[in-house]
């Protein structure tokens, strides 16, 4: 059955007769029962008054003996009499009352307001006697009794009730309401000592603050509101002094009055004190660390920001620059905590503090002075994790040398700077791998410092250990500006045993015997690099050689050089060089150049080289252009191929056919090959496509004629 009730579907078609929201409002109003009044009861003489009362209180009696507890039901009745002027009853019926809930404070403040109403003073005074005696802890009967006795204006009562009303130690409200009490009858010398003796009985910050807030608006003593906020730090518990709003109050206190150096004094102890704008710290295993409360907290950062509100009001450039630092120092301690390999945070750190040093040095604290140095010395004691891999280590190393420069550049402690540089290089492990810039550095400094000996020393120890391209061109660098070419040698020969495929170490290496005068090494300098089986750059290195022969004008040589070279790569640019050599003062002339070039586009066309002919030709048409006549030049221009477009299939590695592409390709004059007839045929279907379009425009214009 349930699965069939599950199964079923609800009629969801709308009901034929639609039901508006006015129709319903418009039946629940017409369906309203009407509200009885109850009649009104008129009274002519006092026998029907006297009957009345009787009904009245037969009502209030009958509801008492069904709920005696209900202190409600007693209250009316007391003010039903009360209306009626029957106040004995009424006090009757507080009486009894009394009697079911002696403790219901609500009982007796209505009892004495029935008294004080009917302005029964004394009646109302025992009253409230009898009730705060019954229930001393309960403040708002001493607060209807004082109030009472302070608008009778009997003033000796009212310090009485209050007298007796402290010896039961109430709440603050009591005590400021017995200050506020003297303070409006003029005697401010009682209540202070209401206030002093408030600020013993209750020795915390809530009761100095109200103290001296008090003070400041009420009574209008500055000095003993700066005499209380004073005190608060003193005489309180450690627990209760060392909280954010009594600086905050303190200093708020201070600037209202105009007193800014005092202020800010405040506010430099508080966040000394509290350390605030900083990360907070971690203590040691075992170390009791101090537990903040989160509202403490919020009070703490709001005392900050305070702080900083303040200096930018009241400041000076210098300690609006203080509190920009700490809180950058504070987001800077936050990353390096969070990630202390997050060596991009440890840059901007030290960069921050290294710009910052002049103020930070200005500060009270002695343990600022070396601030920078002590960031650099936190930075470089987290070593990359692992050992193995470069690439942890390469910004690592930047730190170092950041460190040594600040200390040469910043400190001009040249020999703390060279200590730096040798505790990071017994760090790196050179075994694996090492970097050439420490090394190049590290020597420097020594040259710097004038020992030159030193800087030989780990320059060859450098080369020993690292081995880099950059140490050997520094070394040689070095040695070149002190005119020491044997020892250059003697670097180039070491350099090229560690890396003889290096051109570019070659090359070097002959424009020193070159420069000089040492041709002949030069030249067999250049004859051992051209043998060598592998090169990395060659190009560059048979380019520089033949340079070198041209400008010492031994045509013969380069003419050689050339050759050799052509016996190695037939490149299009080796031939066009070549050429223009030949074409030069020392080559043997145009026709020369002439007779290369030929051979070149021969040879290229021989290979089936397309393009490069193309390349060689426009280099031989600028030739005779600069230094041929027109009749060579037209003959080139003779030879220049004509571009083309054409189709051919596209296939993937596995030869398979991908479709049609179109490309680009250079017909030469003179190159006879099967593509000729075809292009003969296109060019023949472009004429007759030519003209049949005349016929055809020719023939329209006739039909016109014809239609006229």
């Amino acid at each position: 059955m349930s699965s069939q009730n599950q199964a079923r579907v609800k009629n969801r078609a709308p009901a034929p007769i639609q039901i508006s929201a006015e129709q319903i409002l418009r039946e629940a109003a017409e369906r309203q029962e009407q509200h009885i009044l109850d009649p009104i009861v008129k009274i002519h003489d006092a026998e029907e008054y006297q009957s009345h009362l009787r009904d009245r209180r037969k009502h209030f009696e009958d509801n008492i003996r069904y709920r005696r507890e209900h202190i409600g039901n007693w209250v009316k009745y007391a003010r039903f009499e009360e209306d009626n002027r029957e106040f004995e009853r009424a006090r009757s019926v507080f009486e009894r009352a009394l009697e079911v809930d002696v403790r219901n404070p609500e009982l007796w403040l209505r009892y004495g307001e029935l008294e004080m109403r009917n302005e029964f003073i004394n009646r109302a005074r025992n009253v409230l006697d009898r009730g705060v005696q019954l229930l001393p802890r309960v403040d708002f009967l001493w607060y209807k009794y004082v109030y009472m006795e302070e608008m009778v204006a009997d003033i000796p009562k009212c310090r009485a009730v209050f007298e007796r009303w402290m010896d039961w130690m109430p709440d603050d409200n009591a005590w400021m309401s017995y200050a506020r009490f003297e303070g409006r009858g003029g005697h401010w010398d009682q209540a202070k000592e209401i206030m002093k003796r408030y600020a013993n009985a209750y020795p915390s910050t809530r009761s100095f603050m109200r103290f001296a807030k008090w003070a400041e608006y009420e009574a209008k003593d500055i000095d003993l509101a700066r005499t209380v906020y004073e005190s608060s730090l003193v005489e309180l518990e450690p627990e209760e002094s060392r909280q954010a709003r009594v600086f905050g109050r303190f200093s708020a206190f201070e600037e209202r009055q105009g007193e800014y150096e005092r202020a800010r004094v405040i506010y430099k102890h508080a966040v000394k004190l509290f350390h605030l704008g900083e990360e907070p710290k971690k203590f040691p295993e075992g170390a009791e660390e101090e537990e903040v409360p989160e509202w403490e907290q919020d009070k703490r950062n709001e005392l900050y920001k305070a702080y900083i509100a303040f200096e930018k009001k009241r400041g000076d450039k210098a300690g609006i620059e203080d509190i920009v630092i700490t809180g950058q120092r504070a987001e800077y301690e936050k990353r390096v905590t969070a990630d202390p390999t997050d060596y991009d945070a440890w840059f901007e750190y030290a960069k921050m503090e290294e710009e910052n040093e002049d103020a930070i040095g200005e500060s009270s604290s002695s343990g600022d002075e070396n601030k920078v140095r002590e960031v650099y010395e936190r930075a470089i004691s987290n070593v990359p994790p692992s050992m193995e891999d470069k690439q942890h280590w390469r910004r690592y190393i930047y730190l170092w040398i950041y460190y040594a420069l600040y200390e040469e550049m910043g400190r001009r402690d040249l020999d703390r700077s060279s200590s730096i540089y040798d505790a990071c290089l017994d760090l790196i492990p050179h075994s694996k791998f090492s970097f050439s810039k420490i090394w190049i550095n590290a020597a420097k400094l020594h040259i710097r410092r004038k020992d030159l000996v030193s800087a030989r020393k780990l320059l060859g120890k450098a080369i020993g250990l690292c081995g880099k391209e950059r140490v050997f061109t520094e070394y040689i660098a070095l040695e070149l500006a002190l005119g020491e070419v044997d020892r250059c040698r003697s670097l180039y020969t070491n350099y090229l045993k560690a890396m003889p495929h290096n051109c570019r170490a070659w090359s070097k290496y002959a424009d020193l015997e070159k420069s000089v005068g040492e041709t002949e090494r030069c030249r067999a300098i250049y004859e051992l690099a051209v043998a060598q089986s592998a090169l990395d750059m060659p190009e560059m290195l048979w380019k520089n050689f033949i340079d070198f022969e041209i400008d010492e004008g031994e045509g013969d040589h380069a003419r050689s050089l050339y050759e050799r070279l052509l016996g190695k790569t037939g490149h299009v640019k080796v031939w066009i060089s070549y050429a223009q050599f030949e074409g030069t003062e020392v080559g043997k002339g145009i026709d020369t150049a002439r007779e290369t070039f030929k051979r070149a586009h021969d040879q290229m066309k021989d290979a089936g080289m397309k393009e490069e002919r193309v390349l060689l030709l426009d280099a031989w048409r600028v030739f005779e252009k600069t230094k041929g006549d027109a009749q060579n030049l037209a003959k080139v221009d003779g030879m220049l191929p004509r571009r083309v477009k054409r189709k051919r299939m596209r296939t993937d590695e596995g030869g398979a056919e991908l479709g049609w592409e179109e490309y680009f390709d250079y017909h030469f004059p003179n190159d006879e090959d099967s593509n000729v007839g075809n292009l003969k045929i296109l060019e023949m279907a472009a004429k007759w496509k030519q003209a049949q379009a005349q016929e055809d425009s020719s023939s329209s214009e006739e039909e016109d004629s014809d239609d006229e």
